[in-house]
């Protein structure tokens, strides 16, 4: 398996040259085998929407989920508010045999591959076993099922430590059940580096798409809302303690006061394009057009975040100029000094207010590594439907940043989008969608 903290080798779509810029031998449309990755299927479970169209309306309408924790006592924390999955029933959505053997997590990546799949008029069964992969992102792995066996183990002892624990609380347990769920023997992997780790298991999946793997199951998801989950994040200091659900994260607001923890993802099926149309699939959303990927010097070296270089490097790996981009799907820390670097690298590459700036994380809070994910379904929804997705209770952007900021829904000739994530330790992943 592949994992992008432990590898810091290529991570665009080819050799990653010494600026982090896709060099000029990197294949950008074409892969090894000449393959166009386009996505054919999406299954969203967000904070805002259980299930694609569901979460597309409710961007569209300005819904948030964000809101007080209920799936614990959150009285004693000073962070009182996340993005929680709501309506979501494991026994409509998971096999019975599955439930005690899984963590949340797993449960929501589950119904998504099931909706994706779906959705892009899939039966793996006529598949080949080995022409299929699945390439996953995680932060913190099955946070909640363990909280529980560690609960088990101090209250009783031993003996009453399930043994699903062995494999439950692992990062990479979702590609494993997955593969496991839909027969998916083909090469398979999972990414780990928080936020920016679900678009680097996009660039992973098209890069065995390359190699001629015939459809590969990627994105991310994540769910650690629980006491321990909490707790761990705390120390970051980059957790909003604001008590209201419309301020408690704005991202390139003057009241930015940190993030808000959710929980949910997106699994898209990504194919070929001449496979996809070959077998007549309902849907080809977009293509991935072009990806790259960077890390920030070390804290304290005085360096630039090397951000703008996934960034440039993702355009540079599509063929594209930044005036050819439509919209940028921020990243969006919402702590003021991550804000700021990343409005840097918008205005340094596309000018001041020089391309529209959408931030749907506001209505669900930041998820890890299902967070990319689920901004790559919402650009690629708002390149089909040609409307960008706003950017919720941000009322006093940052002047000096000088973003074209999407505060409500705006009609748009859309064609190609830039997403850009994040992760906690210096990770940077930059990723162009485009229409077909």
């Amino acid at each position: 398996m592949s994992e992008r903290g432990r590898d810091p080798g290529p991570e665009a779509d080819g050799e990653r040259s010494v600026t982090g810029r896709a060099s000029a031998s990197a294949p950008a449309e074409h892969g090894e085998a000449g393959a166009r990755a386009v996505i054919t299927g999406l299954g969203i479970a967000a904070p805002n929407g259980l299930g694609t169209e569901e979460c597309w309306r409710s961007t569209l309408a300005g819904t948030s989920g964000i809101g007080p924790i209920s799936r614990f006592d959150a009285s004693g924390y000073p962070v009182r508010l996340a993005g929680e999955v709501t309506g979501f029933e494991v026994a409509a959505h998971v096999p019975s045999r599955l439930v005690p053997q899984t963590d949340r997590m797993t449960q929501l990546a589950l119904a998504a591959a099931d909706w994706a799949l779906a959705d892009a008029g899939v039966d793996p069964q006529r598949f080949d076993d080995f022409e299929m992969g699945v390439v996953t992102a995680n932060s913190s792995g099955g946070f909640e099922f363990g909280q529980r066996e560690l609960e088990q183990l101090w209250a009783n002892g031993p003996q009453y430590v399930s043994a699903y624990q062995s494999f439950a609380w692992f990062y990479a347990v979702n590609t494993g059940q997955l593969s496991i769920r839909h027969g998916m023997c083909g090469p398979s992997g999972v990414t780990v580096a928080e936020q920016a780790g679900g678009l680097d298991a996009l660039g992973q999946a098209r890069r065995q798409l390359s190699k001629g793997i015939r459809l590969v199951l990627t994105g991310g998801m994540d769910a650690s809302l629980c006491p321990w989950g909490l707790v761990a994040q705390l120390p970051s200091g980059l957790l909003s303690e604001q008590p209201d659900p419309q301020r408690a994260f704005l991202p390139f607001d003057t009241a930015a006061s940190g993030q808000v923890l959710g929980e949910g993802g997106a699994i898209l099926v990504m194919e070929p394009a001449a496979a996809a149309r070959e077998r007549g699939a309902p849907h080809l959303y977009g293509e991935i057009a072009g990806y790259c990927a960077t890390f920030d010097p070390r804290p304290g070296s005085g360096r630039p975040s090397r951000l703008l270089g996934a960034m440039r490097g993702a355009l540079d790996a599509a063929g594209l100029t930044a005036d050819e981009v439509d919209v940028v799907f921020a990243d969006a820390s919402g702590v003021p000094e991550s804000d700021r670097a990343e409005a840097g690298a918008i205005t340094a590459l596309f000018g001041p207010r020089g391309v529209p700036v959408t931030v749907p994380k506001t209505m669900f809070g930041r998820l890890s590594s299902g967070g990319a994910p689920v901004d790559v379904a919402l650009a690629l929804l708002a390149l089909r439907d040609g409307v960008i997705p706003p950017s919720v209770n941000i009322t006093a952007p940052v002047e000096e940043y000088r973003l074209d900021l999407v505060t409500e829904a705006r009609p748009a000739r859309l064609r190609t989008a830039l997403v850009v994530a994040r992760g906690a330790g210096g990770f940077n992943t930059a990723l162009v969608v485009r229409s077909i």
